[in-house]
C-alpha cells in the first residue's frame, strides 16, 4: 500500500466488513495494516510523507472549489452592472446604496492554518476558471512564526483588496447615477460597505497587547490609507493640488509611527514621542473632511469620468477615515468593574448586578466633569479597562478626530457594565466618538439578555447617548456561544436576543436610531459558521426573521460579521475574490428583508419548534457537563492543531492538571478544531435527532416547510457527511490496553512484543479507552435517531463526490493512527534514563499520549544528548585508545527513537491540516 489509491481500495473493503461485524472499525484496521508496515519497513516515513503530500492536494483543491462556489468570482462583473442597473427611482436608489448593507470586520485569533503561499495558491485557483488543478498544491511545511504584527499585516492586505472592490462598486453607482439623474447625481453618497479591524485592539483574553502597540498600528493604518488615498487622486490627476496636502501627511504619520514602534521604556523617551505626536503642525492632518469637501466641490464644477472619480474617492474617505477601517478596541466586563470601582466616593462598594449599582452609576453620569488625559497618563495606568479608553482618546485627539471606535465588552451580563462604560467614555471626553457594545455569547448572557436590553434602554443616560451617536451597538458572538450550547441552540437563542432588542428598541422609542449588530460567526463548519452558500453564510448570525423584527419597527438595520483570519481573508485574497465577495453580499442585501413575507412555519409552530430548541440545549449542555465529553476532547491536548495564531489557544496548566483539562482551559476555535480532527462535529450534530424523538414525523415535516428549519438540516447534514463515529473510536483504541497486548499474538511482530507489552502494562490503568467507547455509544444512539428524523427531509444540498471525501478523511485519520502508534512504540522503546528536572520517563510517556511532542523531545534531548564533538577535533599531544568502538554515544537513540518521533508528529500536523481543509477551515 505505497499509493493513497491502494489505501482507499483498501478502507473500502474494510468497510464492506461492517455489514457482518457492525462493530468492526475499518479505519482502525487500515491503521494497523500502515503501522504494521511501517514497524516492518516496509513503508518509511518518506513514503508516508509521499501520501500526505498527495492528501494535502486534493484537501486544498477541495478548499479553493469551496471558495469559487460560495462566491462565483466569474460571473460577478456581469452581476455587479446588472445590480447597480435594477433601480429606476432616485429615491430607491439612495436609500439602498447610502446605508451599509454590511460592515465587514476584519478580526484575526488562532485561524491562521494555511501559509501565505497556500493562501495565495488556494485564492488564485478559486478566481479563475477551468478546472482546480496541481497549481494550487503548495506544500504546507514553511509555516511563518504567526505574531500580532503578521496578523496586522494580513489584515491590511485583505482590507485593501476590500476597499479597492468596494471603490469598484461606488464607481459603478456613481456612473448609473450620473447617467440615470444627470441633475441629481451629486446628492447621491454611496456607501454600500463599512471596514473595521480588531487585530491589535482586542484585550480580552490576551496580556501581549501593549498600549503602544494600539497607538503604533492606528499610526501605520493612517499612513498606508493616506499612502492609498494620495495613489489614487495621483491617477486622477499627476499634478492634483490636494497631493502636497496627503504627502505631507504621510512623511509625518510615518514618522510619528516610528517614533512609537521603538521601545519607550524610558520616560524621557515616551515623552519625546508623545510632544512630537501632541504638538500642533501643519501636516498633522486630524480630519478628511476638508479635503473631502474640497473633492467634492470640483467634481461639481467637473463633468464625466473625472467627476465620478473625483467622488469615488471622497466617498472611500467618508467611509474609512484616517485608517483602513473603523476600529474595535475589546476588553472584559471584569476588567470595567475592577476600573469603575477606583472611580466611586470613598469608602463605597457596588454589586454590578443589583439595582444599587444602577442608582449610583446613574448619579456618577450626571455629575462626571471630563479630564484631559496624556501619554504620561496612559503610561503609568495599571487599569486594563482605563488605559483602553486612554488609548482611545489619543487616537480621536492626535491621529483620527472623525472615525468612531468601538468599544465591545466581553461577557457583558449586567447593564450597569455598559454605563461604567458609558461613564469612562465620559470622563475622557469621548463619548460623541465611542460605541459602547455589549457582546453576549455566554449561556447566561444569551438567556438573560432580553432583559438586559430592557433595563439598559431604560436607562435615560444611555437612551440619550444612543440618539447622539445615531445607533444602538451589540455583538453576538458564536465561539463560546456555540461552545458551550451548541451551534443550533447558540444561532436561534441569538436570534431571539436580536427579536428582543427590536421590541426594547421600539418600547423605549429608539426607532430613529439604527440597530448595529455585530455577528462574529464563529464556530461550526469553519469560521463562517454555516458552509453551503453565502446567503446561508449571512442568514444564520441574522435571519430574515429577525430582520424583519426590525423593518416593521422602522428601525435601520446595519448588520456586521467578522471574516476572521486565514478563512475570512481569503474572500479577499485577491482583487477578483474581493469584488466577487461584495457583489454576492450586495445581491443578498443583509440589511434588509421583505416585511410582507409570510411567517415562517417554524416561529408559528411554537408547541413544537420551542421544545426542539430546548431539548437540543439539553443535550449539548448534557455533553458539555460530561466528564466522559471532557475527557475525550481533551485525550490529545492540543497536539493535533498547529500553531495558527498569536492568541494563545490554550491557558497554562502543568503536566499533571492534563489529566482534568477542563473544556474551559480551552478556547474556542481550537475546540471546535479538535472535534473536526477527532472525526465528528460534535457541537453541531448532538441532539438534533435526539429532540425529535417519538415526533419524527411532526418535526420532519415542520423542518421541511420551514426556510429556517432547511437551513438548519443543511448546516447539520454538512457536518454529518463529513462525521464519522468509527474514527472517534479508532482514537479510543489507542489506549486499550488489550489492543497492544495482543497485537503480537501468536508470535507475529515479535519485535515488537516487548514494546507492546509495555505499553499494555502502562495502559491497563488509564481511563481513555472507557472515555471514548462510552462517547462514541451515546454519538451512535444519537446518529440513529438522527437518521430517522433526516429521512423526513429532503436533502437540498447534497455534499458533491460525498462517498470519496469521505474515504479521503478516513484514509488520512488512518495514517494519522499509525503514525501515533508508532510515537508509543517508539517513546515506550527508549532506554530508561534517571529522573531529572522533576521529570521521569512515565512523564515523558504521558506527554507523548496527549501530544505534547516538543515538551517531550525537549526532556528526551536532554536526558540523551547528541554529541557533537569527535576525537579528530581535537589536536592533543597524548596518546589514547579509548574509545575503542564507533562511539556513536546517544547517536544511535536520536536516529531510531528521537528523530522519528519529531518526523511522525510534524506528519500528523500535516495530517491535521488536510483534515482541517476539508471541513472547511481551522476551527
Amino acid at each position: 500500500m505505497t499509493r493513497v489509491a491502494d489505501l482507499v481500495e483498501r478502507l473500502q473493503t474494510a468497510h464492506q466488513r461492517t455489514a457482518q461485524t457492525p462493530m468492526f472499525n475499518p479505519v482502525f484496521q487500515l491503521s494497523l495494516d500502515i503501522s504494521r508496515q511501517i514497524e516492518a519497513g516496509e513503508l518509511t516515513l518518506a513514503d508516508v510523507a509521499g501520501l500526505v503530500a498527495e492528501l494535502e492536494c486534493d484537501a486544498l483543491q477541495s478548499r479553493a472549489s469551496r471558495l469559487r462556489r460560495l462566491v462565483e468570482p466569474a460571473s460577478a462583473p456581469l452581476a455587479l452592472a446588472s445590480m447597480v442597473a435594477q433601480d429606476t427611482d432616485f429615491a430607491e436608489f439612495s436609500d439602498r446604496w447610502q446605508n451599509p448593507q454590511l460592515h465587514a470586520v476584519f478580526t484575526a485569533h488562532p485561524t491562521f492554518l494555511m501559509t501565505p503561499a497556500q493562501s495565495d495558491a488556494v485564492a488564485q485557483a478559486a478566481g479563475q476558471e477551468g478546472e482546480i488543478g496541481p497549481s494550487v498544491c503548495v506544500p504546507g511545511t514553511d509555516r511563518p512564526e504567526i505574531t500580532l504584527a503578521y496578523e496586522h499585516d494580513r489584515a491590511l492586505r485583505a482590507m485593501a483588496n476590500a476597499q479597492d472592490a468596494r471603490d469598484t462598486i461606488v464607481h459603478r453607482l456613481l456612473t448609473h447615477a450620473q447617467q440615470q439623474w444627470p441633475d441629481k447625481w451629486h446628492e447621491f453618497d454611496a456607501l454600500p460597505f463599512r471596514l473595521a479591524t480588531w487585530v491589535g485592539y482586542d484585550m480580552d483574553g490576551r496580556t501581549d497587547i501593549k498600549w503602544h502597540t494600539s497607538i503604533t498600528f492606528r499610526l501605520q493604518e493612517k499612513a498606508k490609507r493616506l499612502e492609498r488615498f494620495a495613489a489614487n487622486l495621483k491617477k486622477i490627476d499627476e499634478q492634483h493640488p490636494l497631493l502636497a496636502t496627503l504627502h505631507g501627511a504621510i512623511d509625518y504619520t510615518q514618522a510619528r509611527c516610528d517614533d512609537f514602534a521603538r521601545e519607550l521604556v524610558d520616560p524621557a523617551d515616551l515623552s519625546a514621542a508623545a510632544d512630537r505626536l501632541t504638538a500642533d503642525d501643519p501636516n498633522k492632518l486630524l480630519s478628511l473632511t476638508p479635503i473631502i469637501e474640497a473633492l467634492e466641490s470640483e467634481a461639481r464644477d467637473a463633468g464625466g469620468e473625472r467627476a465620478v472619480a473625483l467622488r469615488t474617492l471622497a466617498a472611500s474617505m467618508r467611509a474609512d477615515g484616517l485608517g483602513m477601517g473603523w476600529i474595535h478596541f475589546r476588553v472584559n466586563s471584569s476588567q470595567l468593574h475592577n476600573a469603575i470601582r477606583s472611580r466611586l466616593p470613598e469608602g463605597q462598594q457596588i454589586d454590578v448586578a443589583s439595582r444599587g449599582a444602577l442608582a449610583t452609576l446613574r448619579q456618577m453620569l450626571a455629575e462626571v466633569r471630563p479630564l484631559r488625559p496624556n501619554f504620561a497618563a496612559l503610561a503609568i495606568e495599571s487599569s486594563s479597562a482605563i488605559r483602553q479608553f486612554l488609548a482611545m482618546a489619543q487616537i480621536l485627539h492626535h491621529i483620527d478626530a472623525d472615525t468612531p471606535i468601538r468599544m465591545l465588552i466581553a461577557e457583558c451580563e449586567q447593564p450597569a457594565t455598559v454605563l461604567a462604560a458609558l461613564y469612562f467614555a465620559r470622563l475622557f471626553g469621548i463619548a460623541d466618538k465611542v460605541d459602547v457594545s455589549p457582546l453576549f455569547e455566554t449561556e447566561s448572557a444569551l438567556e438573560h439578555g432580553g432583559r438586559f436590553l430592557d433595563a439598559l434602554l431604560r436607562e435615560e443616560a444611555y437612551t440619550d447617548y444612543a440618539r447622539q451617536r445615531g445607533r444602538v451597538c451589540i455583538q453576538t458572538g458564536f465561539s463560546d456561544a456555540g461552545r458551550f450550547v451548541g451551534q443550533i441552540p447558540a444561532s436561534l437563542a441569538i436570534e431571539r436576543l436580536q427579536g428582543r432588542l427590536a421590541n426594547a428598541m421600539e418600547a423605549n422609542g429608539l426607532t430613529d436610531t439604527a440597530a448595529l449588530i455585530f455577528d462574529t460567526h464563529g464556530e461550526s463548519m469553519g469560521r463562517g459558521a454555516h458552509p453551503t452558500s453565502m446567503a446561508d453564510r449571512l442568514e444564520w448570525p441574522l435571519s430574515p426573521w429577525a430582520r424583519r423584527r426590525f423593518v416593521r419597527a422602522g428601525i435601520r438595520l446595519e448588520p456586521e460579521v467578522s471574516f476572521q483570519g486565514g478563512d475570512g481573508y481569503l474572500f479577499f485574497a485577491t482583487p477578483e475574490l474581493a469584488l466577487a465577495t461584495l457583489t454576492r453580499i450586495a445581491e443578498l442585501r443583509p440589511a434588509q428583508t421583505d416585511v410582507d413575507a409570510a411567517t415562517d412555519p417554524f416561529y408559528r409552530r411554537t408547541d413544537l419548534s420551542l421544545d426542539f430548541y430546548r431539548a437540543i440545549k439539553e443535550d449539548q449542555r448534557d455533553h458539555l457537563e460530561s466528564k466522559t465529553y471532557s475527557r475525550a476532547i481533551t485525550a490529545f491536548g492540543l497536539g493535533m492543531l498547529n500553531e495558527t495564531g498569536s492568541r494563545k489557544s490554550r491557558r497554562q496548566s502543568d503536566l499533571s492538571a492534563d489529566r482534568d483539562m477542563s473544556l474551559r482551559q480551552i478556547r474556542a476555535i481550537p475546540h471546535n478544531a479538535i472535534l473536526q480532527q477527532l472525526g465528528y462535529p460534535v457541537n453541531v450534530i448532538a441532539g438534533f435527532g435526539s429532540a425529535a424523538e417519538g415526533n419524527y414525523e411532526d418535526l420532519g415535516a415542520l423542518l421541511a416547510s420551514s426556510a429556517r428549519g432547511r437551513q438548519m438540516v443543511r448546516l447539520v447534514r454538512a457536518a454529518n457527511a463529513l462525521a464519522s463515529i468509527k474514527t472517534v473510536a479508532a482514537y479510543g483504541e489507542l489506549f486499550n490496553s488489550a489492543y497492544w497486548a495482543s497485537r503480537t499474538y501468536r508470535g507475529t511482530e515479535e519485535a515488537l512484543a516487548p514494546a507492546c507489552e509495555a505499553l499494555a502494562g502502562y495502559l491497563t490503568k488509564d481511563d481513555r479507552a472507557g472515555v471514548f467507547r462510552r462517547l462514541t455509544s451515546r454519538l451512535r444512539v444519537d446518529a440513529l435517531k438522527l437518521h430517522r428524523l433526516l429521512s423526513h427531509v429532503p436533502d437540498e444540498a447534497p455534499m458533491e463526490g460525498r462517498e470519496h471525501v469521505r474515504r479521503e478523511i478516513g484514509v488520512l485519520q488512518a495514517l494519522r493512527l499509525a503514525l501515533l502508534q508508532h510515537m508509543f512504540l517508539k517513546a515506550v522503546s527508549i532506554p530508561a534514563f534517571s529522573r531529572a528536572n522533576d521529570i521521569s520517563r512515565d512523564d515523558v510517556l504521558e506527554m507523548v499520549f496527549t501530544l505534547r511532542i516538543e515538551d517531550a523531545l525537549q526532556q528526551l534531548r536532554r536526558a540523551y544528548p547528541a554529541q557533537v564533538a569527535t576525537l579528530a577535533d581535537y589536536a592533543v599531544a597524548e596518546p589514547g585508545d579509548y574509545p575503542d568502538g564507533d562511539n556513536e554515544g546517544y547517536a544511535a537513540i536520536h536516529r531510531d527513537y528521537i528523530d522519528p518521533i519529531e518526523t511522525a508528529h510534524a506528519l500528523n500536523l500535516r495530517i491535521g491540516a488536510a483534515i482541517a481543509h476539508q471541513f472547511g477551515a481551522h476551527g
